[in-house]
């Protein structure tokens, strides 16, 4: 019985430290997800550069590459957040799994025009986000 017992119990440990191990993983998968939107919103170009590889390679589309590097990204980004005053981005939902994050977001570029669906696909490295590709959602 004290056999059994003491097994069960190594395993219950085993299993919280799974768990305790998993949510650190995911934290850290998620955070630079968390920093670009936060550099987004706030149209925070060194922020929201943060987040990124040197190497960054950002998909227009599955398959479909629009640009590599953090430099490109700082150059598009930069003048976006300066010539969008009303630029914000709202989290919808945000998927993790491994070493990816998928977030739902609805974009606002003007007060005058509707917020724009979207879907982000980060892959992180490192605590730095290597790859994104974005797909926008089809309407009917």
């Amino acid at each position: 019985m004290k056999v059994y017992f003491s097994f069960t119990l190594l395993m219950l440990f085993s299993i919280v430290a799974q768990a305790q191990n998993l949510a650190q993983d995911s934290a850290a998968v998620v955070a630079p997800a968390a920093l670009q939107l936060k550099g987004y919103n706030n149209r925070d170009i060194e922020t929201f550069a943060k987040a990124y590889s040197d190497t960054v390679k950002v998909y227009s589309s599955p398959g479909k590459l629009s640009y590599q590097g953090k430099e490109e990204l700082r150059k598009r980004y930069g003048s976006k957040f300066a010539s969008t005053p009303d630029l914000h981005c709202e989290l919808v939902n945000r998927i993790v799994s491994g070493n990816v994050v998928i977030d739902h977001e609805r974009v606002q570029i003007s007060k005058d025009r509707p917020r724009m669906e979207a879907i982000a696909v980060y892959r992180v490295k490192d605590g730095l986000i290597y790859e994104v590709t974005f797909i926008s959602p089809n309407k009917n």
